[in-house]
């Protein structure tokens, strides 16, 4: 990787880091959880990304550290899916459950 790719890399992951640091503490404390638990459903297309990743790397034979971070990327990413979904549903229920007892 050239000096000048891997800078640029760096950059735009450390904008990356900047901006999501302040979306987030503009948010309310009452909105945290629905848009976290949207923002983990999103996750979804890291886990296209790490199969491309993983099976690329692992078809060509010559990246296996990359296959396996291609693997890692998908295991986080589907635990964060399931987990967005899982405090989605529980919220929602939570809801319901205060309406039905009205």
């Amino acid at each position: 990787m050239e000096l000048v790719t891997l800078i640029a890399a760096i950059t735009i992951f450390a904008l990356a880091i900047f901006l999501g640091f302040e979306l987030i503490t503009k948010v309310p404390p009452t909105l945290h959880t629905p848009l976290m638990s949207g923002a983990n459903a999103i996750s979804g297309i890291t886990i296209v990304g790490a199969l491309f990743a993983s099976n690329i790397a692992s078809d060509s034979g010559n990246y296996p550290l990359a296959a396996w971070l291609g693997f890692a990327a998908l295991v986080l990413a589907t635990i964060n899916v399931v987990g967005g979904f899982a405090v989605t549903n529980r919220m929602l229920n939570m809801i319901a459950g205060k309406r039905r007892g009205k």
